[in-house]
């Protein structure tokens, strides 16, 4: 019988392959996407130093709109991008986190470049 491989631990093997080529420094960091079925979460990160610099997501009480769709993935790509440029922070690194480009993970980049990230 064959059986189909779990998506998640498909998307983890593209990530690594991602991350083998690309890294966030102090200059450039990166902006990193991490999407679940009900939320979706952007964070700045310095991978020198291992610290996370700025962070926006629909967790918790500052987003009270369903964090599953388009529109709240573009708010929280505006919202990181608006941390990021109050910190300092104009140019960063894309990684998508193995996801494919599109749908969600594409608008939350459109919502970060017309929040003033360049990327």
């Amino acid at each position: 019988m064959v059986s189909k491989k779990d998506s998640n631990v498909r998307r983890k093997v593209r990530h690594i392959r991602v991350r083998a080529k690309i890294s966030g420094t102090a200059e450039r960091p990166r902006l990193c996407v991490y999407r679940s079925g009900k939320n979706i979460q952007a964070q700045i990160i310095d991978d020198v130093k291992g610290v996370t610099l700025v962070e926006a997501s629909t967790y918790g009480k500052n987003y009270s709109e369903s964090g599953s769709n388009k529109t709240a993935a573009r708010e929280v790509g505006r919202m990181v991008a608006k941390k990021a440029l109050d910190a300092g922070i104009d140019v960063v690194v894309f990684d998508r986190g193995g996801y494919l480009y599109h749908g969600r993970v594409a608008e939350l980049a459109e919502g970060a470049r017309e929040g003033g990230l360049k990327f």
